[in-house]
């Protein structure tokens, strides 16, 4: 069996993962490297663990959420085929059985809000753990300026919404799954985050009822899905 190490320690992955995020940066896209990787990566795992799939299950969902962004390194459109594609053959090559690379590839080609849909426990795992990985140290201006961050300096949404994020913690337990988040008002009202992230929320509402789960979204200590 092909293991989440020998992913995890792949060269050939890795590259794909850093030149992707490079591209990413250039575009002005907020951070979808390593970090971004090996958490959604620890978050698939977890939700199945917690929700007691089989040990395999989550190791794959925890290699799908590795490799989930690898078509990044093509283009942004089209990112989850494109990733799906790339997967397939280097998964094939590796000797991976036929079963558990559809697993994977459907799971990584169904995991972007514009073409997806909530096809296995991956594919839902995945999605959730993808979705919820919104934190402050994904804006790259923030790492790169040595000068105060003030919400006029953060002047693209997405950004503005990632940095307000002062908090964020997925926690799963049978029967449900709670997204919960501390945005600091100052920097992006509560406001902003529902008009670039109501689609995903939708999308980890269709995960998690998937899983037999209810899914929760809490902000500021306010239950608002």
């Amino acid at each position: 069996m092909i293991t989440f190490e020998q992913i995890k320690n792949n060269k050939k992955i890795n590259s794909l993962i850093f030149k992707g995020n490079k591209y990413l940066g250039v575009m002005g896209y907020t951070e979808h490297g390593y970090a971004h990787a090996q958490k959604v990566s620890d978050n698939a795992g977890n939700i199945l663990k917690i929700l007691e799939y089989s040990e395999r299950e989550e190791e794959l969902a925890k290699i799908a959420g590795y490799i989930h962004d690898i078509g990044n390194v093509i283009n942004r459109n089209d990112h989850a085929q494109s990733g799906a594609l790339m997967a397939f053959r280097i998964l094939d090559n590796l000797g991976m059985n036929i079963d558990e690379i559809t697993d994977i590839v459907s799971a990584v080609g169904n995991h972007d809000e514009g073409t997806s849909s909530v096809i296995s426990p991956i594919s839902a795992a995945l999605i959730l753990a993808d979705k919820s990985d919104v934190r402050r140290s994904r804006v790259r201006n923030a790492i790169d300026s040595n000068s105060t961050i003030t919400p006029n300096f953060l002047l693209d949404i997405h950004d503005r919404v990632n940095y307000a994020v002062t908090k964020s913690d997925l926690f799963v337990k049978s029967g449900l799954i709670t997204l919960k988040l501390e945005i600091d008002p100052d920097i992006s009202p509560i406001l902003d985050y529902f008009e670039i992230f109501l689609s995903r929320m939708m999308l980890c509402r269709r995960a998690s009822d998937f899983l037999n789960c209810k899914f929760e979204l809490i902000i500021n200590g306010n239950k608002l899905l």
